[in-house]
């Protein structure tokens, strides 16, 4: 029976329906939850909320009564769940404080007492104050702590790749040496805050066709030598620019013919060599050299970008040659290559996960003034230096050299960071050979083309955890003294340092007893290495790791997980359901690497924090959704990298939800921070700070912009540079962000709105008295940040 003071009103007839129909959902899936052995909030609380709507639909004011229950239930189980983690509160909390307002604000339609309206108006006005007290509390307590202090100049490091950079930037990484570090001090954390664009240009290379787009990611990092600026596009167009004022001095455009773009149309950079002993206005006695996406190397007059005839064929080179059948778009060149005493040294991309025999991986090397082959690496082939025999091609599907390579002139080394071999996510074809080179380091000699050593970091890869980073070359000091060494990141987080003679660890390297199963158990090696000094990974996930924008998405990523195969790290791949790989693919370090400020001895690495959700697709469900491999008529069948990879001749196809997503709403399952930014004492490998790295503003549930300038961590592609002023200048994060980073804090001192995401690596220079800094602010179709072509240069007033 009714109470006499209440009635019934439609705001609380349809608050009621909502709640009902809110608890329903929470109710089957909290049953779902419970039989996978997971969370009891879910039921009881589901059940609770349908009896709260249905009094609610009567006009009884016990059913509102009922819900404030259920809300301090939901928060005292949230906090003991997950404590004072703001983001981890946010699906337990948000959703529920929001209907809880709504509720407060319709219960005085349901009664007739005298100072109703007061009353609710007192209470929400207390709700929000406690709200927002809370949340600015644990906030605050959120931003990391120092956890050491910023060593001050310790070291003399020489650079053995022989190069410098301050007044130019001459090489991708700054040098062969790749420390993305700058001695330019013009710049500092005192005048940062004004640093204003000083120009911006367009480069003219972005395509109308939406498709053509949708591939496209400018990754470069501009060189700069002399009175010139070196930019290339992601269609492998190079254009000159004066650095002080943008304008353009020459433009070459090789006609890459949109067939040949793999997965991103991408151009990471060029190479610079100077001829020895060459007169300074002889034609390309400077030259930039290269790579395109449809696997040509070519050799331009630096001064005025005019072919060097001299190279090779009318100044280019095909590395197709002796690789057989190539489809377009399976090979490519989008990272610079390197060179070393006079040899450029080139890895190329192969088309990912299309067929277990794609073309080789091989690696091969060219003279720099004439382009005749110096030598090429078939792992398979050993005994050979150059060329198959007629008739015979390089060994296909063998790994290959993606990314960027360093480079050690002293040494005469030069260092490969490889992939896996063709068919990332299935092992039993894999030859010996692959075996043994595929995750590897492999330091070739660059007179002989011969591995003079190899560190491998995963045993039989199923994960896609090829090394994405260029090694940087260091000085180490050991108790005997400074070591020629090297610092290498990978993808699962480990970061280890090298003897760069030998490839033997300067630091500790432990073993792991690695999960078993999968489709291929007798292919899983029983244990794994991992690095003692140092990892960006974190702990395994949990049931309480998993997140959403509400308590129902974070219910559906619980039951999920509860479905999944998942070991904690190394769990292999599944057929008959889906695995959880964390880190996944992207996780860790990828192409941007490590920078090193050399003197502090300090290393910053940026990183991700994101799991895959992976399933093994038997060959004839590939077969019945489509899935084949990339040809020239039928473009590519599937999805992004990895969700929908037919894997052509092996057993199985593989399906990659990569960052683990909902369907619906596009969030992400893993609760944030989903990258972050870490500053580390090199000699030690222990974190100076550690951040969660890029805001809110561009993210949000169904690809809606959020605007929110709260930092939550976000994916990121892209390295940082930073100079002896004690500056970090990086962009990389989905915000479209780039920032002005204190190296002794790790705070943020400027930021910028790029065009466009800026998902490449920045690069500093010095200029008639001036220090610039330069990004290109060019987009990234994996990262989903806006496609541009600008590249903008900032200075200070």
């Amino acid at each position: 029976m009714t109470n006499s003071s209440e009635q019934r009103s439609l705001p609380a007839s349809i608050l009621g329906i909502l709640l009902a129909l809110i608890g329903l959902i929470l109710a089957i899936g909290g049953a779902w939850l419970l039989i996978e052995g997971g969370s009891a909030y879910y039921l009881p609380t589901g059940l609770a909320m349908i009896v709260s709507g249905v009094l609610l639909l009567r006009g009884r004011m016990a059913g509102a009564w009922l819900y404030i229950a259920i809300f301090v239930v939901t928060l005292l189980w949230a906090l003991w769940e997950v404590g004072l983690q703001p983001w981890a509160l946010v699906p337990r909390v948000v959703a529920p404080l929001v209907l809880l307002i709504a509720l407060l604000l319709i219960m005085p339609t349901m009664t007739r007492a005298r100072h109703r309206w007061r009353n609710a108006g007192i209470s929400v006005a207390v709700v929000l104050v406690a709200a927002l007290i809370f949340g600015w509390g644990i906030a605050g307590n959120y931003i990391p702590a120092m956890q050491g202090q910023l060593p001050g100049s310790r070291y003399a490091m020489a650079d053995p790749s022989l190069g410098a950079t301050g007044a130019d930037w001459p090489a991708y990484g700054g040098t062969n040496s790749a420390r993305r570090y700058s001695p330019l001090n013009q710049i500092t954390p005192a005048n940062v805050a004004g640093l204003q664009r000083a120009w911006a240009i367009h480069t003219g290379d972005l395509p109308q066709s939406a498709q053509i787009r949708s591939t496209y990611g400018a990754e470069n990092t501009p060189l700069k030598i002399g009175d010139t600026l070196y930019v290339c596009t992601p269609k492998s167009m190079v254009i000159a620019l004066n650095p002080a004022t943008g304008q353009q001095k020459w433009r070459f455009d090789p006609k890459v013919s949109d067939d040949a773009i793999p997965y991103t149309a991408a151009c990471r950079g060029v190479s610079y060599f100077a001829v020895p002993d060459a007169a300074a206005n002889t034609a390309c006695a400077q030259r930039i050299i290269l790579g395109t996406l449809d696997a040509r190397i070519i050799a331009l007059d630096a001064r005025s970008g005019q072919l060097c005839r001299d190279f090779g064929q009318n100044g280019q080179v095909r590395i197709t040659d002796g690789m057989g059948q190539v489809p377009p778009g399976y090979v490519s060149i989008n990272s610079p290559p390197t060179i070393v005493r006079g040899t450029i040294v080139t890895g190329h991309q192969v088309l990912d996960g299309q067929d277990r025999w794609a073309p080789s991986g091989v690696i091969q090397a060219y003279d720099a003034v004439t382009g005749q082959m110096r030598w090429a690496w078939d792992m398979m082939h050993p005994e050979r230096s150059g060329p198959p025999p007629a008739g015979q091609s390089y060994t296909r599907g063998t790994p290959n050299m993606w990314t960027i390579a360093s480079g050690d002139e002293q040494l005469g080394l030069v260092y490969l960071p490889m992939g896996n071999a063709a068919a990332d996510y299935y092992s039993s074809l894999r030859r010996p050979e692959e075996n043994r080179y595929a995750t590897s380091l492999v330091a070739i000699d660059v007179a002989t083309g011969k591995p003079r050593w190899s560190f491998q970091a995963v045993r039989k890869d199923v994960w896609d955890y090829d090394f994405g980073a260029q090694a940087t070359l260091i000085d180490f000091p050991t108790a005997r003294g400074a070591v020629p060494a090297m610092v290498l990141p990978s993808k699962q987080g480990d970061i280890y340092i090298l003897d760069r003679r030998t490839g033997q660890p300067l630091t500790p390297i432990g073993t792991i007893r690695a999960p078993g199963g999968g489709v291929e158990p007798e292919q899983r090696a029983p244990t794994q290495i991992v690095s003692l000094y140092h990892t960006l990974r974190q702990p395994d996930l949990t049931e309480r790791s998993m997140w959403g924008m509400s308590p129902i998405d974070q219910m559906i990523c619980r039951i999920q997980f509860r479905r999944a195969s998942y070991k904690g790290f190394f769990t292999p791949p599944e057929a008959d359901r889906r695995s959880i790989e964390y880190p996944g693919y992207n996780g860790g370090t990828d192409w941007g690497g490590v920078a090193v400020d050399p003197a502090r001895g300090v290393i910053v690495a940026n990183y991700n924090d994101m799991p895959n959700y992976v399933r093994l697709v038997p060959r004839a469900e590939a077969n019945k959704k489509g899935w084949a491999p990339r040809d020239q008529a039928r473009g590519r069948i599937g999805g992004a990298e990895g969700a929908g990879d037919p894997q052509a001749h092996t057993p199985y196809a593989v399906d990659v939800n990569a960052g683990w997503r909902l369907p619906f709403t596009g969030m992400l399952c893993k609760q944030p921070p989903y990258g972050g930014i870490r500053a580390i004492d090199m000699a030690t490998g222990k974190t100076i700070w550690d951040r969660p790295f890029g805001t809110a503003r561009t993210n949000g549930p169904f690809g809606i912009p959020s605007m929110l300038p709260l930092t939550i961590g976000t994916p990121n592609n892209g390295g940082s540079v930073v100079t002896a002023s004690g500056l970090i200048f990086i962009a990389a994060a989905t915000d479209n962000l780039i920032r002005a980073i204190d190296l002794r804090s790790g705070r943020t001192l400027w930021t910028d709105t790029l065009p466009a995401g800026g998902q490449a690596t920045p690069m500093t220079y010095s200029q008639n008295g001036k220090q610039y800094l330069v990004i290109m602010a060019g987009g990234h179709h994996f990262m989903e940040t806006p496609i541009g072509d600008e590249v903008i240069a900032y200075v200070l007033p």
